[in-house]
């Protein structure tokens, strides 16, 4: 790292009506550096790289790069600053080739030459040390692919400044090392990258300076050599944060939900779950790893009731009637009806999980509207429900009156999963439950994990972080391309394993011997 200033922030502020998402920031990246941007939800950390990267407007302050006060009011006043932000959530045409996406609404005066646009993309991959091929179509490409063509789009335009939204949220361990030293290269090279993450080890290992926005404001920019984890959730919460996950042994084991030989076909006739094979078991947590797309969605949905197997069997073990029922092919209030408590924390939290134009109050009253026995509804629990999650998960709202929609999205996943805890259930299902979450407020999410756990629950918990999995659950189940690749001991594996099984093919997995363990 120089000291060559190549981005400065002067007291940038942002207003959205009355509540400032930032106020009075500043901030100064240097040539050649890898600076991380940490702080609570709705601190203001995406706010503020969407005014870098040229999305929404400050009202107040300036943006200079290189050392000359800049306007930018567009994305294409920031690529013309030499400025460009790599999405979590890729800008992808999937008909297209790589090459064609990245010269896409590129600059040029006259046609471009396919030709000449691969041989450039060819150069830049082989400088920096991405592996992709400018002739694949979008829709063939693994997750790691589409994002190696969302950065060299940037590239393509002559980024220097680069700014990525959780970059490794959706990668294996393998992947995001592999990324890690293509942005060591960059920095080399002179580039200064802007990271927004989460998870503090890859802040610890990646970057040579953090930044920490607590409610808008930047708090402090300290060198990532000099701090610890404690010391960075310390300023981002402004009190100290254990960083403990507490793993109880788990006691009165017994099988609850049985899944045998399922398999689903999605509506274009393509298998996304193939023979799927696993117990879930009361008193512990079962994680579920593999890479995005890779069937969780649709194994949760069909366990849920929302999706129909082509085959198979979901048998799920009554503890109070000691019956067993088999729920495939059952709709979820049917499902309900038989007594059986699977409460389900979906991917899409709006989606599926609450409905935007309601108020909090109103979306705890949809696990329990059709019990009233009369025209008129109670809304007197739900609304202590409502101001109960709010108080103990810290939900930042004005009001349990306030629409779900106008919360940040850490605030909507708060809201979701205290609901859908709170209702008691025998089996909880609960897909990525902390994305988008700060360090915080994702304990306070393992920790109510835990406790249903305890409470003789069934967990089901799908995860992106390979670490958490580790620590929190007692059993792993891998899956690949809708495959089971390995069930694993969650105290003795280690991400590597689990990121080798996430990426395993299905010639692998049909000549594995220890394949065997996976139908236990």
């Amino acid at each position: 790292m120089n000291n060559q200033v190549a981005l400065e922030l002067n007291k940038v502020s942002k207003y959205f009506g009355s509540l400032a998402a930032n106020k009075d920031v500043d901030l100064t990246v240097y040539r050649g550096e890898i600076l991380s941007i940490l702080g609570e939800n709705g601190c203001g950390k995406t706010t503020l790289m969407n005014m870098i990267a040229g999305i929404y407007y400050p009202d107040h302050g300036t943006i200079s790069v290189n050392g000359q006060e800049v306007v930018i009011r567009s994305p294409k006043d920031a690529f013309r600053h030499g400025i460009g932000m790599i999405h979590q959530h890729f800008k992808l045409v999937d008909l297209f080739t790589a090459a064609e996406n990245i010269v896409l609404g590129a600059k040029g005066d006259k046609r471009y030459n396919l030709k000449d646009v691969n041989r450039r993309v060819e150069e830049i991959a082989n400088k920096y040390g991405f592996h992709v091929d400018p002739k694949k179509k979008i829709y063939e490409m693994s997750v790691s692919e589409k994002q190696t063509v969302e950065i060299l789009k940037v590239l393509y335009r002559g980024a220097d400044i680069l700014i990525l939204d959780e970059p490794s949220a959706v990668l294996t361990p393998q992947e995001t090392d592999r990324l890690f030293d293509i942005l060591r290269r960059m920095r080399e090279d002179g580039k200064s990258i802007l990271i927004i993450t989460h998870k503090l080890h890859e802040v610890m290992s990646i970057s040579d300076r953090v930044a920490v926005l607590r409610k808008g404001e930047h708090i402090a920019t300290v060198e990532t050599a000099s701090t610890s984890p404690a010391e960075l959730t310390e300023m981002m919460v402004g009190k100290k944060v254990e960083l403990n996950i507490d793993r109880p042994e788990p006691k009165n084991v017994s099988d609850r939900l049985e899944v045998k030989g399922l398999s689903l076909v999605n509506t274009d006739g393509i298998k996304v779950l193939d023979d799927i094979t696993f117990t879930a078991r009361s008193g512990e947590i079962l994680g579920i790893a593999g890479i995005a797309g890779s069937g969780q969605k649709e194994l949760l949905e069909s366990i849920a009731g929302l999706q129909h197997p082509a085959q198979g069997e979901i048998v799920y073990h009554n503890p109070k009637t000691g019956t067993s029922e088999n729920l495939r092919d059952k709709d979820p209030v049917s499902i309900r009806e038989l007594g059986v408590r699977l409460s389900f924390v979906p991917e899409d939290r709006l989606g599926m999980g609450l409905v935007g134009n309601m108020d909090i109050i109103d979306n705890m009253m949809l696990r329990s509207y059709r019990k009233g026995h009369s025209m008129f509804v109670d809304r007197k629990k739900p609304k202590d429900l409502a101001n109960k999650i709010v108080e103990e998960l810290e939900v930042a709202t004005t009001s349990t009156h306030t629409p779900v929609r106008r919360l940040s999205g850490g605030n909507v996943q708060k809201v979701l999963v205290g609901r859908e805890i709170a209702s008691s259930p025998t089996v909880l299902m609960a897909a990525y439950p902390v994305r988008g979450l700060d360090i915080n407020s994702s304990y306070t999410i393992y920790g109510l994990l835990t406790k249903q756990k305890e409470s003789g629950t069934a967990v089901i918990f799908v995860g992106e972080d390979l670490d958490v999995l580790v620590e929190i659950c007692d059993r792993i189940l891998v899956i690949c391309a809708g495959r089971v690749t390995g069930i694993l001991d969650a105290r003795t594996t280690t991400k590597e394993e689990i990121g080798l099984l996430m990426t395993k093919t299905e010639r692998d997995t049909e000549t594995d011997p220890d394949m065997k363990e996976a139908s236990r």
